[in-house]
């Protein structure tokens, strides 16, 4: 399937398929109705997997051919054996796992690289709305109440990287999006990819 071919996938998505090498095993964990895996699939020929909790997902991807099973990240992933795959993908999700440091050592052991990615919850827009109204913020980013929201560990760019040193993890590459969906560096300005990021995506290794 050439580019042209292959429909378009959002922006963060992308640059974590740009960060995947073909021909390789890959588990996408939470991977939702499948984007990402089936990109990954047809464009670069990637001996695919993934895991979602959602049965609407779940139906979603095998409809589309994907091999999808029914699992929770924060219990499922401790059955895989070491070693298993060359990625592990989390992609908008880590901020609904239950216990997110689990998680992220799950995925560097059964695999040999993690991508990561989040909101940012230190987006200037934040800070500024719950600074100004007092309450939680609504975003296009993160667009629940607070009642019914099922992000239950918000965290920041500044927030992950540390949490990356504690596992004693290597941030291979990392990247923060602004609202427009342009890139920065983390490594090159970490105060302003924390300020400015909406969103980051990280590559992890042990």
């Amino acid at each position: 399937m050439t580019p042209s071919e292959q429909k378009a996938i959002r922006i963060d998505l992308q640059i974590i398929a740009d960060m995947i090498e073909p021909d390789t095993r890959l588990l996408d964990v939470g991977c939702g109705n499948g984007d990402l895996l089936d990109y990954l699939v047809h464009f670069k020929q990637v001996d695919g997997r993934g895991i979602e909790i959602s049965t609407e997902g779940v139906r979603s991807c095998v409809n589309a051919g994907l091999s999808v099973i029914q699992g929770d990240a924060d219990t499922d992933l401790e059955t895989y054996p070491d070693q298993a795959f060359d990625y592990v993908v989390l992609s908008q999700t880590l901020q609904t796992v239950t216990a997110p440091r689990v998680v992220l050592e799950n995925m560097l052991r059964i695999g040999r690289r993690a991508i990561v990615s989040f909101p940012n919850f230190a987006y200037w827009r934040l800070r500024l709305y719950l600074a100004l109204t007092g309450r939680m913020p609504v975003s296009k980013s993160l667009p629940y109440q607070w009642h019914n929201t099922p992000n239950i560990h918000l965290c920041t760019i500044k927030d992950f990287l540390a949490t990356c040193d504690e596992l004693g993890f290597v941030v291979e590459r990392s990247v923060a999006l602004n609202k427009e969906g342009h890139v920065r560096r983390i490594r090159s300005s970490p105060f302003l990819s924390n300020l400015l990021g909406v969103q980051a995506v990280f590559m992890l290794k042990k």
